[in-house]
Formats: structure tokens, sequence, C-alpha cells
């Protein structure tokens, strides 16, 4: 553990390959390596690019990368892919428009299915991130699997989330209306060499003209075309402004600290889920279940009895609380 621990520190590429593999599949030694990759995370600049599907998200992180790189920038790329509900795998179509970064030493792409998650994002993202974040890159960049209006997740995630929008991708209006736009640090608005790009621009600057914002930064609007990799230096300078807007005015401790609350949230919840599930197997909760399947006990009188006896009396079941205690 210690020596997969070092080597993902030192980045090599096999060790952050198997680390994010433990994490995805739920290794039972995964938690003991985060928290040791922990303390060593902090340092990349996370952006987050999201956006419906067919607006070129792919094709602009493929681009985005290439520009980063030759300023010097390593790069890490979280592609999450949507999971396929009859086979379980997902299609990973990034790594085909992203070919040219396949040999660079500076350049790291990994691609991830949903499973099922929804949200944008696989549940695992967020420790992938950390993993290449302990890993020493520059900027690790998160590209959601582009589901549309619920696809909001990647805020909780990163640091600077950029929303890309399309000519011809309908009424801004009505996309103002879903949960995606109001998380756009940054908007870019891709294929700008195609009729109607100036159009959404506009229609983006006035409704942004119209909304109230919770905080003094305006999400700046860019054009870009990946195609032709038009725009990029653009885009990089909004979000460097944007981190360091994050920096200057407290924002980016009042996210981390918000973010870092629902991780602990997130984790304790997972944990207690299978603490319980596992009580549930075992007497005098396996009997309460059967009883509540019997139609003997209503559900909710259970999941409280469950609870309480769980984690207010140790003594209803010793072996159930010690494996609480352990954990903790």
């Amino acid at each position: 553990m210690d020596e997969l621990a070092a080597r993902v520190r030192a980045g090599d590429r096999r060790a952050v390959a198997r680390a994010i593999t433990w994490v995805e599949n739920g290794h039972p030694e995964k938690d003991a390596l985060l928290k040791r990759l922990y303390p060593h995370t902090g340092r990349a600049v996370r952006v987050g690019i999201t956006g419906a599907p067919g607006a070129g998200k792919s094709s602009l992180v493929d681009r985005l990368v290439g520009h980063l790189r030759r300023q010097g920038l390593t790069v890490a790329v979280v592609a999450v892919d949507p999971t396929s509900p009859f086979t379980g795998g997902a299609l990973l179509g990034d790594r085909v428009r992203m070919q040219a970064h396949a040999t660079d030493p500076g350049v790291f792409i990994r691609s991830m299915g949903t499973r099922g998650h929804l949200g944008g994002l696989s549940r695992s993202t967020q420790d992938a991130v950390r993993v290449l974040d302990a890993a020493g890159f520059d900027v690790v960049l998160v590209e959601t699997v582009g589901v549309g209006q619920s696809e909001v997740d990647v805020m909780h995630v990163v640091d600077t989330t950029v929303v890309v929008l399309t000519p011809g991708g309908g009424d801004v209006v009505q996309a103002f209306k879903a949960g995606i736009m109001e998380i756009a640090d940054v908007f870019v608005v891709n294929k700008a060499d195609r009729p109607g790009a100036e159009k959404v621009k506009a229609q983006v600057e006035a409704m942004l003209d119209l909304v109230a914002h919770d905080t003094p930064w305006r999400p700046p609007v860019v054009k870009t075309s990946a195609s032709r990799g038009e725009g990029l230096d653009d885009l990089w300078q909004a979000i460097a402004d944007h981190r360091a807007y994050l920096e200057q005015s407290g924002e980016g401790r009042r996210q981390r600290a918000e973010r870092l609350r629902r991780d602990v949230l997130a984790l304790a919840v997972a944990r207690l889920e299978r603490r319980l599930a596992a009580c549930l197997e075992e007497p005098p909760f396996a009997d309460l279940l059967a009883k509540v399947q019997a139609g003997a006990v209503d559900p909710y009188a259970a999941a409280e009895a469950l609870i309480d006896g769980l984690l207010r009396d140790p003594d209803v079941h010793p072996r159930c609380h010690a494996r609480v205690e352990e954990e903790v």
C-alpha cells in the first residue's frame, strides 16, 4: 500500500491507473490508499467541461489539452461516458478523439462509465480526481457525459465549471431554465465558425444581465472553434481569471469547505449503509426484517429500531457495534 501510494505521488502512470481502478471497482484497500494520498492533494487546477450531447466537449477538451501542453503544463483528463444498461460497459468514445495525446508522457486520459449514476459523473469521479491531483498533474479536466438538465454534479468536484453551448442548440432562454446553466463559471459558444454563434453569445449575455448572481463574478462568454483550434487562449484566460477571483475573494475557500462537508456526509452515509446492510443479515435485526416481510412490523419502525440499536445501544448487537467502532 505504501509503495503504491509513493508511486502515485511520483507520477508513475501504471500506479495511477491501478489506483483509479481500485477506486472505480471499490477495492477493499481503496480507502486506505486514498487516506495516504489525500494530504498531497489541492494543488491541481480542476476544470469541469459540461454541456449537452453533441456540443463538441470532447473535441474542445482535446484541443485544450494540446494548448496547455504547449505551455508546458501537465494535464490529466477524466472523461465520463454513459454505461450500457445491457452490458454494463461504456463506449469510451473520448479515447477515440484524443488519440493525438496517447503517447505524450505529460498527458493522462482516463475514461470512466457512469454505471447508472445520474448527474453526469461516475460515483468514483471525485476520488479519481484526487488520485490525479496527488500524482502531480498541473491541470485536471473533467468531461461529463452530457446528460442535459440533471448534469450538475460536476460543480461539486471542480473549481471552475465550463458550460459548452453551440449554435442551433435550441432556445437559450429555455436552456437557462435548466440547472446546468446556473452552475456555469464560464460559458463557451463552441463551433463559432457556424452561422448563429454571435447570436447565441448575445443571447447568453442578455440573460446574464437579467439573472441575479450570488457572487460578484459574472461568467464570461467565450467563442471557440474546436475544429479550427480557435479561441483556446481566451478560454484558458477566462479559467485563469476565475481561479484568481476564487483566491482573492475567498469564494474558493468557501467552496472547498462546502465540498469537504458534502464529501464527509456522502462518505459517512455510504459507510453506514454498508454496515446497516451487514447487520440486517444477523440477529436480532434479521428477525426484525423477517417481521417486516411478514407484515407484522412496518418498515418505518424497523428502520428506526435498526438505527437506534446500531448507533445508540452497544449491547443490542456487539458485533455490529464493534464494526462501527473499528472503522470510525
